[in-house]
């Protein structure tokens, strides 16, 4: 018997989740549309692995993560109770938002940003207040931008935006995080391959979360882990609202063998972002407009300001680039920065 009922929530059935970028199953493109590390995770991380104790699987992980916690603490000058750890960043906000906004409330981000923003707050049944980020042929904070956000319970900031890759002066943040009234959550995941992040800015407002995830400069994007930082009671009202044992055991040893790797992980990102400035320089020569990163990926628009026409052709020859629809954005292309040899391959093609 047919049953067209639906069983879900309202807000489930009305919204259309997010869409991640393409993987595609049979690899035989250049990949440069998801922002993943070009080259492999510490050494350090391939001998934790073949050294893990299968025996220990059997068994629940550490709920609280704590070797991790007390690692990733002692990296940023804090102690373990300053830190929550998750099933990579997407899991991070996650809990920020069950913890913090309930359903009829508001959430706010800015747009273009990170397009799971939204989701999440569809998922919690909240509204989602979206600023439009200004532009001048790069992406800025508005000046009002806490007056607007005002009302809400909780503000997603991504520090580098994605997809711009901007990096909002570090001033803009100190002064919504004092002017908006709820939680202000700036999202690092790009912050590695910044000149400056906001975890110094924790000390000042009780009001900050800083999220960072190991996907990016860790190059562990398919480990998942990912972390906040904050005050040790946001940190401890957080922890009951995450599930019981969200970051399984192998996960745990292999993030914090690649964190106590400092050299390997200094070598790989000043690798990346010499590459990201050779990119930078060759698509302006090639007459691209491109927005200013600080992230592992460049925001360009070509002459012709038409993005999707140089992400077709770039498909079209065996290179990935990811697209995003809009007034603006359509005129751009969002290239992950590759190897030395995979931009080559793209700057041909483009």
């Amino acid at each position: 018997m047919k049953n067209n009922k639906s069983y879900f929530r309202k807000n489930i059935d009305e919204m259309d989740g997010y869409t991640p970028g393409e993987q595609p199953r049979d690899m035989k493109y250049v990949k440069l549309n998801t922002n993943e590390n070009p080259y492999p995770p510490s050494p350090a991380v391939m001998k934790a692995l073949k050294s893990l104790d299968a025996g220990r699987l059997r068994l629940y992980p550490d709920p609280l993560a704590c070797e991790l916690r007390k690692t990733i603490a002692d990296i940023f000058g804090l102690k373990s109770e300053s830190i929550i750890v998750g099933n990579g960043s997407d899991d991070i906000l996650t809990i920020t938002t069950r913890a913090f906004a309930g359903e009829k409330d508001s959430i706010a981000c800015f747009e273009p940003s990170y397009s799971l923003y939204p989701v999440l707050a569809e998922l919690q049944g909240c509204r989602c207040i979206k600023i439009p980020l200004g532009y001048d042929g790069d992406f800025y904070i508005p000046s009002d931008s806490a007056k607007k956000a005002n009302g809400a319970k909780l503000f997603y900031i991504a520090r580098p935006n994605a997809p711009t890759g901007t990096l909002f002066p570090i001033g803009e943040i100190r002064k919504i995080c004092r002017n908006f009234k709820g939680i202000v959550f700036v999202d690092e995941a790009y912050a590695d391959f910044a000149d400056d992040n906001c975890v110094g800015l924790l000390e000042e407002f009780p009001n900050l979360i800083v999220g960072r995830t190991m996907s990016k400069s860790y190059s562990l994007a398919g480990l998942r882990l990912g972390f906040a930082l904050a005050s040790g009671k946001i940190i401890e009202g957080m922890m009951k609202v995450k599930d019981s044992y969200n970051v399984g055991m192998p996960v745990q040893v292999l993030a914090t063998a690649a964190l106590k790797d400092r050299k390997y992980f200094n070598e790989t990102r000043e690798k990346i972002c010499r590459t990201r400035r050779y990119l930078v320089k060759s698509l302006l020569e090639k007459g691209f407009e491109v927005c200013g990163s600080q992230s592992n990926f460049v925001f360009a628009a070509p002459p012709d300001k038409d993005g999707e026409g140089v992400y077709r052709r770039l498909k079209k020859n065996g290179v990935l680039v990811r697209y995003f629809k809009g007034p603006v954005t359509g005129r751009y292309v969002r290239i992950t920065v590759g190897t030395d040899k995979e931009i080559r391959i793209l700057l041909r093609n483009i």
